[in-house]
């Protein structure tokens, strides 16, 4: 099993878990914290260090004022009676996407939540709310333009300045799982996620528990991750019968090696 793992999970599905079962939408959510709870305890166990869970985007706005409202109650209740049992298993909370256009009430459970759990070195759980993966490359821009003069930035150099802020910390994806049928990111870490593996379930998220999690993560170290690179033993037939040597390789790291 692989250790310090980066899963990212988009948690789709609430709402129409709940229609179908003639309930409000808000149900919906409100079972999802059961599966946010099932999913983080069993986490650390499966090699998994940084977990991040996308819980209310950007263009989550567009719904229904009331649902919102209720996605903000429910994550309120969400910290103030989980924060203890994070801080207890060693989790560091942390919440990525904008703050400015959260309610209040909600900013001040956040900010005391990161700061009970800081010192957590078990599992880094982010959750993303008000999250858009543009608007954070945007931003990241911003920032990195306004650190150095323009004649200064190559292509290169501002790619290692934008990995460097929007990685830095978190580290690049492993697996994405988005759950509830959809196949597609929907502006959710796109650059973090740019060789990460993907996996797309039918379950709705409600649905979704640690034997799931279990299976994503045996679906994953099934898979053969090269990075741009060659089969390693692709690679090694190569170096051992000279096929490669119109690329010059000195090993078969080479052949092997990310773009």
């Amino acid at each position: 099993m692989q250790k310090e793992l980066h899963v990212a999970i988009i948690m789709d599905g609430n709402g129409r878990w709940a229609t179908r079962r003639g309930l409000p939408r808000v149900a919906g959510h409100r079972a999802g914290i059961a599966s946010v709870r099932r999913v983080v305890e069993r986490a650390p166990d499966l090699g998994i260090r940084r977990l991040t869970l996308y819980a209310f985007s950007s263009d989550n706005w567009r719904r229904p004022v009331d649902e919102v409202e209720s996605i903000f109650w429910l994550l309120r209740a969400y910290l103030r009676l989980e924060t203890e049992s994070l801080r207890e298993h060693g989790a560091r909370l942390e919440f990525i996407g904008r703050r400015d256009r959260l309610p209040p009430l909600l900013v001040r459970e956040i900010a005391r939540a990161e700061y009970a759990t800081a010192e957590g070195q078990c599992l880094h759980l982010r959750i993303a709310v008000d999250y858009s993966s543009r608007d954070a490359i945007a931003r990241a821009v911003a920032g990195v333009t306004a650190a150095l003069p323009l004649e200064l930035l190559s292509a290169d150099l501002l790619g290692r300045m934008l990995a460097q802020a929007l990685t830095a910390e978190s580290g690049e994806v492993d697996l994405l799982i988005r759950t509830g049928g959809e196949k597609r990111l929907s502006d959710f870490l796109l650059w973090e996620s740019a060789y990460a593996e993907l996996l797309f379930t039918d379950r709705m998220w409600p649905d979704f528990n640690a034997t799931d999690l279990e299976a994503a993560l045996g679906e994953f170290n099934r898979r053969e991750r090269r990075f741009g690179g060659i089969p390693e033993a692709t690679a090694l037939r190569l170096v051992r019968d000279g096929s490669g040597r119109g690329h010059d390789p000195k090993s078969a790291d080479q052949l092997t090696s990310g773009l």
